[in-house]
């Protein structure tokens, strides 16, 4: 039995000993990148199946940070480090949690919380394009509808360019805003790209069209008196008797109808 003197001499002993074994152990090769990604300064990344075919989706703890087409994985690399100048990494498939969210956001259902990474952009572009992400499913806004839901009505172009350059097509839906004179336009993953991600939320592209081309921006009920885009949710509950088509806001008023209250239909200042 060791006496009370040699007791705390043994434990030192021990300590070294474990504290000496230390130096054979190695951290994994993926800790670094784990931890950078932990802190949101490094991505990883993994294709997903969308309406419009695969696209790669990058994300790190502070939310999902990409979303882009590219034709192999070493291209998506380079153009995510070319914009973003963080590390990025491929895992084989996107947590099962994440996966999860996004799968249901992009079916619209109960219409998840889906954390997004937008740092590194000015106030104006995030104020863009969070409001861009309240457009419901199969609505559509125009850019002067943006420019003034966020207090910048003179800014149309200035709200496109933010668009054209939206790191988050799908997740946040830019394929929902379209031009002031009722045409879809363009698409940062290409103009057959919008009208095929529209037609997956059942927008009538074609009559959609047709409407812009005779000039009919608007939609009034004549029965209360409202006017809406004519993809609003109360505009389709127009019936064909009551429907009211209108060129204008100017028009709309002049024969006394009112904006409705949930897609505030405006045109460009």
């Amino acid at each position: 039995m060791q006496s009370d003197e040699r007791r705390p001499f043994m434990a030192g002993r021990e300590l070294v000993r474990h504290l000496r074994d230390l130096g054979n152990v190695h951290a994994p090769a993926t800790i670094l990148s784990t931890v950078l990604e932990r802190i949101g300064h490094s991505d990883a990344y993994a294709p997903v199946e969308t309406p419009i075919g695969s696209v790669f989706v990058a994300y790190n703890d502070v939310g999902i940070s990409a979303v882009m087409r590219a034709a192999s994985s070493t291209e998506f690399e380079q153009a995510f480090r070319a914009r973003f100048a963080r590390p990025i990494r491929q895992v084989g498939e996107l947590p099962a949690s994440l996966a999860r969210v996004l799968h249901q956001h992009l079916r619209d259902k109960a219409r998840p919380l889906l954390r997004v990474d937008l740092r590194g952009l000015s106030v104006f572009a995030r104020a863009v394009l969070l409001k861009v992400r309240e457009i419901p499913r199969g609505e559509g806004r125009s850019y002067a509808w943006v420019a003034q839901e966020i207090g910048h009505p003179k800014a149309v172009r200035a709200v496109g360019a933010v668009l054209r350059r939206n790191p988050l097509p799908l997740v946040i839906p830019c394929h929902r805003v379209w031009r002031s004179d009722g045409r879809v336009g363009e698409y940062v993953f290409s103009r057959e790209a919008k009208r095929a991600v529209l037609a997956a939320e059942e927008v009538d592209v074609e009559a959609l069209e047709q409407l812009a081309a005779s000039g009919i921006r608007y939609y009034g009920s004549a029965t209360t008196h409202i006017y809406c885009f004519p993809t609003c949710r109360n505009a389709r509950r127009i019936t064909a008797r009551h429907r009211v088509p209108l060129r204008s806001t100017a028009a709309a008023a002049a024969l006394g109808y009112r904006p409705c209250s949930v897609c505030r239909p405006v045109e460009a200042a």
